[in-house]
């Protein structure tokens, strides 16, 4: 098993700032990619971006040139730092990681944290 702890989140005008942090422990070998999903009241779960182990990186349209997914493979912590809030990025934000098992993956998820963006 793979536990998830984010952290970061919280409320934020509109063109603001936050850093989200999300630490993975327990059976870490062999994550692939680690990322960030949003969840808005109402609607589906979304990615927002994410990584491989290698570095590469992939972010949703939307969020492209205001968001920046980092790794530090030996703390086994993904970063997420948006700029340029939106009042459209309010949502609860799930830390992800996901590993290979052979047929698929594994996915694995942190609690959640909510940004807020005021307009």
């Amino acid at each position: 098993q793979v536990q998830l702890v984010e952290s970061g989140g919280g409320l934020v005008q509109a063109g603001g700032s936050l850093r989200l942090s999300c630490a993975a422990s327990g059976n870490t070998f062999s994550i692939n990619a680690m990322g960030w999903y949003r969840q808005a009241p109402g609607k589906q779960r979304e990615l927002v971006a994410d990584i491989t182990s290698g570095g590469s990186t992939n972010y949703a349209d939307s969020v492209k040139g205001r968001f920046t997914i980092s790794r530090d493979n030996a703390k086994n912590t993904v970063y997420l730092q948006m700029n340029g809030l939106k009042p459209e990025d309010t949502a609860v934000y799930y830390c992800n990681a996901r590993r290979g098992n052979g047929l698929g993956y594994d996915h694995y998820w942190g609690q959640g944290t909510q940004v807020t963006v005021s307009s």
